[in-house]
């Protein structure tokens, strides 16, 4: 079962990719004063992936106050560096190439129609300043919207 609403996050480092560079940061480095948004997808070209990265930061996810928003994906860090910049995105995405991640957030599946690849479902969680989940979200379904008012709201309620 993935985290649920209380239980610590897992703990991982992966490469993370700016747009620019990218460098092994840990869960814990990417977390804001007041907590962190971490957003799994499958790979950052897919369609989905670039309607809803663009999508929160429409929304305005990059300005939570104290809280950092990062992705979570199966690309190697120049595909997702090349993405952030077509996108001029202003979020951080850890490279999860071996899914490793997504394997211990027990959210990787095998893709149907796509005979050995495997990606993470979609998933969003709140995490608080001590790693601590506070708010869960994950769908078998790809298309799925993402529940932003409910996400939103989670880190409204994140300890100022």
């Amino acid at each position: 079962m993935p985290p649920a609403v209380g239980d610590a996050a897992p703990r991982f480092e992966a490469p993370c990719c700016d747009g620019e560079t990218f460098r092994a940061r840990t869960l814990t480095e990417r977390t804001g004063d007041r907590g962190a948004v971490f957003v799994f997808d499958g790979f950052v070209f897919s369609a989905i992936a670039r309607n809803w990265w663009r999508r929160y930061d429409r929304a305005g996810w990059d300005e939570f106050d104290g809280v950092t928003v990062s992705g979570v994906v199966r690309d190697g860090p120049y595909s997702i560096n090349e993405f952030l910049r077509q996108n001029d995105s202003p979020f951080a995405v850890f490279s999860d190439v071996d899914g490793a991640v997504a394997d211990a957030y027990d959210l990787l599946v095998e893709r149907e129609g796509m005979a050995g690849i495997h990606t993470a479902r979609r998933a969003i969680f709140v995490l608080d300043d001590d790693g601590v989940v506070r708010h869960a979200w994950d769908t078998d379904e790809w298309i799925h919207p993402v529940p932003r008012a409910d996400i939103e709201a989670a880190v409204d309620e994140l300890a100022q």
